[in-house]
């Protein structure tokens, strides 16, 4: 086969217009030139194969919110025993020494109250503060909370500054219908 000579540019300008009013006005033409055409072009590229799409990662799981009703029901008994909130959002800056110690002898009373009939509490450490302890390898760190100079491994030996406090057991009213624990004192109106 011979090698085609390509056309100069004004043949090319000439021939392009001729096919141009020749397709718009010859639809067999139109219809030959297409097809010849179509047949000359290669064949479309196959579509590139699609990727499988990266599995999204999972949205993290948000922590449930904690149940804060038992919290807020003893908050409420102290506050009805001990007015424990209105002396904490009392501002006492202008209050003289002797008020506000007469205040917290009745705010420690009616607190101490409720806490003693809702909640039975005892020591972390049975030892007396300022005594000297020993914590071997493997104390509960939730349990004893080492300050001052720590260093190194256990075992520690330290002097008791505080020995801590454990809840056993909490018993708290059961809440009425439509009681609504976030209400911690009702507000009074006096008629």
């Amino acid at each position: 086969m011979s090698e085609e000579v390509p056309l100069p540019l004004s043949t090319r300008l000439w021939f392009a217009f001729a096919c141009l009013v020749r397709v718009l006005f010859d639809g067999r033409f139109a219809a030959r030139a297409f097809n010849a055409t179509v047949r000359a072009l290669p064949p479309p590229a196959p579509e590139p194969e699609k990727l499988p799409e990266k599995a999204k990662k999972p949205e993290p799981k948000k922590p449930a919110e904690p149940d804060l009703s038992s919290a807020l029901s003893l908050l409420a008994l102290l506050q009805r025993e001990g007015r424990l909130v209105d002396f904490l959002e009392q501002d006492i800056a202008t209050f003289p020494d002797a008020e506000i110690g007469a205040a917290v002898r009745v705010v420690h009373e009616g607190c101490r109250k409720a806490l003693r009939e809702h909640v039975k509490i005892t020591p972390v450490r049975s030892e007396d503060e300022g005594q000297k302890v020993t914590l071997e390898a493997g104390f509960s760190p939730a349990e004893v909370k080492l300050t001052g100079n720590v260093q190194g491994k256990p075992p520690y030996r330290g002097t008791v500054q505080h020995r801590g406090w454990r809840a056993l057991e909490i018993h708290l009213p059961t809440p009425t219908e439509g009681h609504d624990p976030k209400i911690l004192a009702p507000a009074e109106v006096e008629l």
